[in-house]
């Protein structure tokens, strides 16, 4: 007899064994006080503050964005009542992929339930359609991406991490006459580094490739407009498809894909993660929508977070923490080793109310287990200067290297 119970409690033991079992924190936002929250512990609920929140400017605890949604709410109701084929198209889905469209200048939009599912859906799809493709992907892309390349079962080349000479070693090798895309992220979240966007554009043009671009960690944070790095960088037209999300800066939930009409077309009639799931609900819609407007014109917002990731950045580096350099807003601490990484993690929450998850495998290589910081616009001085304070005192404690 097969023992199904056994072999599911032998694989949670092996991930276990190895320091990296994930424990979900019991988080209660509170409305308008970002970055605190409640903690739910053993000893019952406690305010913490919170240090690796992807909304990386608040948005999801805006008025802006919180009325907008009660009002959808109050007008429509909470669900779209079906795909997006059958009745589940509001007119809050087709004004957000208006605006979408807008924001990254390319002619349409296409809503996901979320970003995962849009580089899943769409990258295999992409592989479906044109025949004999092949897919060149960075190394360290998401595994949204990676899932969807192997989803569309075509051929694929992995070329080193934003290295542009091995990118073009691959492409030399490729008859010109094949369908090839390149397929890469802006802004990648664990190391907070950025892609040579523009070069890659060059060879992309160079070598007759289909570009790719992953702008996740980049929307709504770069750009005048928050178009993400790519607008930032001056280059978004040169971009084929740039996929984003609407759960990190925009703060609500979602995925989208922004290209030609052509190309979206071709995604709405043949993926099946867009075809056969739910509409998002209008109420989610509506509320990215109202926060996509809002950022659009809000460049203070997106200068106060850079400011405040550098800020964190230099203190740590004062006092010899082992931060490891980005030129993005991302603010990665080396630890190196997946018990020591929740160690700390467990006594910054416990001993000092402060909330960071420790980043172990399979997001990062075994062995460069590290904290990610993501400071926000609402991060004070006195913020940071208590988890300087508190890291040193759980770098002493817990004796850890200082050098990365």
């Amino acid at each position: 007899m097969v023992d199904y119970e056994r072999a599911f409690e032998t694989a949670v033991t092996a991930v276990k064994t190895e320091g990296r079992y994930r424990v979900f924190a019991d988080i209660e936002r509170i409305r308008e006080s970002f970055p605190t929250a409640l903690y739910h512990g053993e000893d019952g609920p406690r305010e913490i503050t919170v240090w690796c929140s992807n909304d990386y400017l608040g948005m999801g605890q805006s008025d802006i964005v919180t009325d907008a949604m009660i009002k959808a709410a109050d007008r429509v109701g909470a669900g779209a009542g079906g795909t997006r084929n059958i009745a589940g198209t509001t007119h809050y889905h087709v004004l957000l992929e208006e605006a979408l469209a807008n924001l990254h200048g390319k002619e349409a939009a296409l809503l996901f339930t979320s970003g995962y599912v849009s580089n899943e859906a769409t990258l295999s799809t992409i592989a479906r359609i044109l025949p004999d493709c092949i897919i060149l992907s960075d190394e360290l892309n998401h595994a949204s991406m990676i899932e969807g390349i192997r989803g569309g079962r075509c051929s694929k080349l992995i070329w080193r991490h934003n290295d542009l000479e091995h990118l073009e070693d691959l492409l030399k090798e490729i008859p010109a006459d094949r369908p090839k895309v390149i397929a890469f992220e802006s802004v990648y979240s664990m190391d907070g580094d950025i892609a040579p966007i523009k070069e890659i554009c060059d060879l992309a043009q160079k070598y007759n490739a289909f570009t790719y671009l992953d702008e996740v960690h980049g929307v709504g944070l770069y750009g005048k407009n928050g178009g993400g790095v790519s607008q930032r960088d001056g280059v978004s037209d040169r971009i084929d498809v740039i996929e984003g999300t609407l759960g990190k800066a925009i703060g609500v939930m979602g995925g989208y894909v922004a290209a030609s009409s052509a190309f979206v077309d071709a995604i709405r009639s043949y993926a099946s993660g867009f075809i056969f799931t739910t509409a998002l609900s209008p109420v989610l819609v509506a509320g990215a929508l109202a926060s996509v407007r809002h950022l659009m014109e809000a460049d203070h917002l997106r200068q106060q977070h850079q400011e405040r990731a550098a800020t964190l950045k230099a203190l740590m580096v004062k006092e010899g923490l082992p931060v490891m350099s980005s030129p993005s807003h991302i603010v990665p601490l080396w630890v190196g080793d997946p018990v020591q990484c929740k160690a700390v993690s467990d006594f910054l929450l416990n001993k000092h109310n402060l909330y960071v998850q420790p980043i172990n495998y399979p997001t990062v290589p075994k062995g460069s287990e590290r904290l990610r910081f993501t400071p926000s616009p609402f991060h004070t001085d006195e913020h940071m200067q208590k988890l300087i304070s508190a890291l040193n005192n759980a770098w002493d404690v817990l004796k850890l290297q200082r050098a990365a």
